[in-house]
């Protein structure tokens, strides 16, 4: 079949199941949008601007576990990416960047909306492509797609010049190809000899198990051994956060009870995690009473932050079929019953002002309703971390490695455009200031979406840092100035805007804003000065865990 080469790229996205893409048109794109336009088996999302394309695109791919995709223009378009590439290489989340770009023949002299996308995203993607000869198109994208989901999954970028998008090139529908999956090569002898020996696992686990699909082989394996299953933040949502296995989340924000039960631990068993310092602050220091066992499917991050004692490489269900074939059915169940006394021990240090954001995430954590789970970046992250109650694995989206703010809004727009569920979406006013133009994206789409500002007039995690480390010097932190009417905002966009500024009324309004189809957002007045605890300090262990904040003028409310 001759076509031109944009609708060969069409063609090729319909081959991968790749039926909703997200993006902004321009210049240097205009002819796949225009093949788009013809393609009735793609839907094609229209961002307000290319960051949220991408985020969207990740949101997309978290709730679904298939190949996000994206699409903009040359120059600033490509650009625009950029932080959403970045974001999806730090969390491992599978997504293809298209982008247009000049001619072949203009490439290099600094034509009118060029860059060097391949050369800018080389770092922060899988692998990319400049397409420069229309015969190798098709196999491009093909391959984009078969490196985006192999593997460890990550980002790929494939940029096609503009008479590349033009010219007529030969499509002959090709099967998908599955994708790679390393076998597992690694002797597991010295891994079954720790498990089968250790009296008191605790596993650790990462996106790992949740970019594979892994949840059901992680609770089988966490029975077997009579192990609790604490969650990096990438993690949760691999085990319900209501079984009596579940430990919490582990690290700088972390459950103080998941503290004692590492410490209490003679091995830790590491799943599809990286050990990131936002977890092993202290790598010398982390857990140095327990024996380290670590499986993940890259061999580049086997011992780069924490030296294991033994290791597997290979895809997470693929090793726990492994593990559960030969590890022995363990009777000792000390580590549980110590999990359920140290989580019923340890409550989460309450908020003051009149209205708590927990009571908020609690009220909305207890209806139960089934929705994707959105977050941007910042306190209002950590607060839904700690406290929602997870029960299914993807329904969380959040920005673990990169830390975007700015990151919810494109990414509940992408989870209910892909699930078919409510999306809700807690954020923080400095988050939603960089993010509130995607309100006229949700609306427009009709999507139900419900958004929970934590409205504190300030970038409330900085002042954290800053009254702890900084002497309370708040630099550049204080948002009063900010004459903001979100509820108005709301109104302007055409959605509905409500207003919540006592515990008492949270029960009532979340209920209504959650009744509610279309758009809502909520308005939620909480002090400046509540901060997120338990906090480990940066570069420090489980044992220098804060559950109180120094009292000074400014946090009159703090260790209530």
């Amino acid at each position: 079949m001759k076509i031109n080469g944009a609708t060969a790229i069409c063609k090729c996205l319909i081959e991968q199941d790749a039926t909703t893409v997200f993006g902004y048109p321009g210049g240097q794109i205009i002819d796949l949008f225009d093949a788009l336009y013809s393609e009735p088996k793609i839907t094609q999302i229209l961002t307000s601007h290319e960051q949220g394309a991408a985020h969207a695109a990740e949101g997309y791919a978290k709730a679904t576990g298939k190949v996000g995709v994206v699409i903009a223009t040359s120059g600033p378009g490509a650009t625009n990416l950029v932080t959403g590439i970045a974001d999806a290489h730090l969390d491992s989340i599978p997504l293809v960047a298209i982008t247009g770009n000049v001619p072949v023949s203009l490439l290099g002299r600094d034509s009118f909306q060029e860059v060097d996308i391949a050369g800018i995203t080389m770092p922060i993607t899988k692998h990319n492509f400049i397409v420069k000869n229309p015969a190798e198109l098709c196999d491009a994208i093909r391959r984009a797609f078969y490196i985006a989901r192999s593997d460890r999954p990550g980002p790929v970028l494939v940029d096609v010049p503009k008479d590349v998008q033009q010219a007529i090139v030969d499509y002959e529908a090709k099967p998908v190809a599955a994708p790679h999956k390393p076998p597992v090569q690694d002797d597991i002898t010295d891994a079954v000899k720790l498990i089968n020996e250790s009296e008191r696992p605790l596993i650790y686990a990462g996106g790992g198990c949740i970019a594979a699909n892994a949840s059901e082989k992680l609770i089988e394996f966490a029975k077997r051994i009579k192990a609790p299953v604490a969650t990096s933040m990438m993690g949760l949502t691999a085990i319900p956060t209501d079984s009596e296995y579940s430990a919490g989340m582990i690290g700088m924000h972390g459950h103080a009870s998941v503290a004692k039960l590492a410490d209490a631990a003679d091995l830790i068993i590491a799943i599809g995690a990286r050990f990131a310092d936002r977890v092993a602050g202290n790598r010398s220091e982390f857990c140095k009473n327990a024996k380290i066992l670590h499986i993940d499917i890259d061999a580049a991050e086997i011992d780069k932050n924490v030296r294991s004692d033994a290791h597997i490489r290979g895809d997470v269900v693929q090793v726990l079929d492994k593990l559960l074939a030969v590890t022995a059915q363990k009777t000792n169940g000390a580590m549980i019953a110590l999990n359920v006394k140290l989580k019923a021990e340890s409550v989460l240090p309450p908020c003051g002002g009149r209205l708590s954001p927990r009571t908020v995430i609690k009220c909305v954590s207890d209806t139960n309703v089934d929705a994707v789970i959105a977050t941007d970046v910042g306190q209002h992250q950590m607060w839904v971390a700690q406290g929602y109650a997870f029960k299914t694995p993807r329904c969380f989206l959040t920005s673990g490695g990169l830390g975007t703010m700015g990151f919810g809004m494109g990414a509940a727009i992408g989870g209910a455009l892909g699930t078919g569920k409510r999306a809700i979406l807690f954020t923080g006013d400095g988050s939603f200031h960089m993010n509130l133009n995607e309100l006229a994206t949700a609306t427009r789409l009709g999507i139900d979406l419900t958004v929970f500002v934590f409205d504190n007039r300030t970038l409330g995690m900085v002042r954290q840092w800053q009254t702890l480390f900084y002497g309370g010097r708040y630099s550049s932190t204080d948002l009063d100035g900010n004459k903001t009417d979100f509820v108005k905002a709301a109104e302007a966009f055409g959605a509905r805007g409500l207003t919540l500024d006592d515990d008492a009324d949270a029960k009532a309004t979340i209920e209504k804003a959650l009744g509610m189809h279309g758009v809502t957002v909520v308005d939620c007045k909480i002090d400046k000065d509540e901060f997120v605890l338990p906090m480990i300090p940066p570069g420090k262990t489980m044992k220098d865990i804060i559950t109180k904040m120094p009292l000074t003028d400014n946090n009159k409310e703090c260790g209530k």
